[in-house]
């Protein structure tokens, strides 16, 4: 399930010719054709990786999730009447999965990994170029700016952090966050906004 790559910043935008086809392969996936649904899962595994690993800041947590809420989806495919696209149907149970896993998690010390962060900028193609020339002081920054954003995010409510995740680093628009959150969008913008000022005041030392 882990691709070989950093997940993307950005969830491409969902076309009616990739809804056209989702709904294609739901039905046969209803009608138990599983390699509609492997289908299914080849077109939206990458951005469901993404969105759950900038949730837990985890590569482990994000591949055991998202795995499983596929086959959450396998299970309750029955029961998809197509009120919304199978885009916005799969990225709500993980959404909601990935809630309940850190809910569970809430009363123990956050993990931050060394390893992710490490991962992540040996393949972000910008921070690479910084660091390209050994500069020992500018490795060390780079890394506290890394560990002090992921704190940050991890300092956030699982609510808060989802919507972070959704607008900011996946690009959705609020209308979406919404459908999937099931809440309307000014809720989704009031979180944004008071995400964004507690991350502010927490990375006060880097916004000088």
């Amino acid at each position: 399930m882990e691709p070989s790559a950093e997940p993307r910043s950005h969830a491409p935008a969902q076309t009616v010719a990739d809804e056209t086809g989702d709904r294609a392969l739901v039905q046969a996936a209803q009608g138990g054709d599983l390699g509609a649904f492997d289908e299914l899962v080849v077109r939206y595994q990458e951005r469901i990786y993404g969105l759950v690993y900038h949730m837990t800041s985890n590569h482990e947590d994000a591949n055991d999730l998202a795995q499983e809420a596929f086959v959450k989806a396998w299970k309750a495919l029955k029961n998809f009447k197509g009120d919304s696209s199978f885009y916005t149907w799969i990225y709500r149970i993980a959404v909601n999965h990935t809630l309940n896993h850190l809910k569970q998690r809430r009363n123990r010390t956050p993990h931050l990994s060394l390893n992710d962060l490490d991962f992540n900028a040996e393949h972000d193609p910008d921070l690479v170029q910084l660091i390209s020339h050994k500069n020992p002081r500018r490795e060390v920054n780079l890394r506290e700016l890394g560990e002090s954003l992921n704190a940050a995010m991890l300092k956030l409510s699982e609510e808060h952090r989802a919507v972070v995740t959704m607008h900011d680093i996946q690009g959705m628009p609020h209308d979406e966050i919404a459908q999937i959150l099931h809440c309307n969008p000014g809720t989704v913008r009031s979180r944004l906004f008071y995400a964004r000022q507690q991350m502010q005041a927490w990375l006060s030392d880097y916004l000088r």
